[in-house]
């Protein structure tokens, strides 16, 4: 589904992307992780086409995404940070997003939008809200458009337990759907129900991209954490 080749990106003397090369597919979940700086930022942006890469190619559907930028109606992206007009009220956000896309064929996904409460808070304007009910409009929004593809970064940073598992169930499901679905998050202990593989960067370069299954056999760990550890403590010299 999304194919990167040989990508670089640099920034000035910084090499966020050093030949980076990765294929993912239908029925994916996708842990991108690594520590500050590895380049997981640059990667996600250059996929979403907010960042052009100095070489290589990105193909979405087996098209160049440099050709065809109308690929994008078919990711849903959920940022760290969602910024909205702060005068505005939940559901006059929804509204002003729904009259944007203006595409009757999609059939609206709103089944995170009521199961963590947001029809009741509608009428609620963005400047007033916590940072954790800030998340849900932005995982929200995200699943809106019943995309192919949804790119969640940090997705349950500020959420509450309870509505944590709501969105880990929601992913769940959305995975069985055929989805492929990319998570970031430095909180390795949300993602072992979730994900399917695992991406792991480093300064710019891919270190591996495995399925997680692998990597628990080749570490004996299960906890994906401990797993990760145990895989950079034997590669560091």
């Amino acid at each position: 589904m999304i194919t990167v080749t040989n990508v670089k990106k640099n920034f000035g003397k910084l090499a966020a992307l050093d030949n980076v090369s990765i294929q993912c597919n239908r029925r994916e979940c996708i842990a991108l992780i690594g520590p500050n700086g590895s380049g997981k930022t640059t990667l996600i942006k250059s996929m979403l086409g907010m960042v052009v890469p100095d070489s290589g190619t990105i193909l979405f559907n087996q098209k160049n995404i440099a050709h065809d930028w109308k690929y994008r109606k078919h990711i849903g992206y959920m940022p760290q940070i969602g910024r909205y007009p702060e005068n505005m009220t939940i559901g006059q956000v929804f509204d002003m997003m729904k009259s944007i896309r203006k595409d009757e064929s999609i059939q609206l996904d709103e089944e995170l939008y009521v199961e963590f409460g947001l029809d009741k808070l509608s009428d609620k304007r963005m400047q007033t809200l916590s940072g954790g009910t800030r998340q849900k409009v932005s995982a929200c929004l995200a699943f809106l458009f019943n995309p192919d593809v949804l790119i969640l970064d940090e997705p349950t940073a500020g959420l509450d337990p309870v509505a944590s598992e709501i969105l880990k169930e929601k992913i769940n499901r959305e995975k069985e759907k055929g989805k492929l679905i990319l998570i970031t998050s430095h909180i390795l202990s949300e993602l072992d129900d979730l994900v399917t593989h695992i991406i792991f960067m480093q300064d710019g370069k891919l270190k591996f991209h495995k399925p997680i299954d692998a990597l628990r056999s080749e570490t004996g760990e299960i906890k994906l954490s401990k797993a990760i550890a145990s895989i950079m403590l034997k590669t560091t010299p």
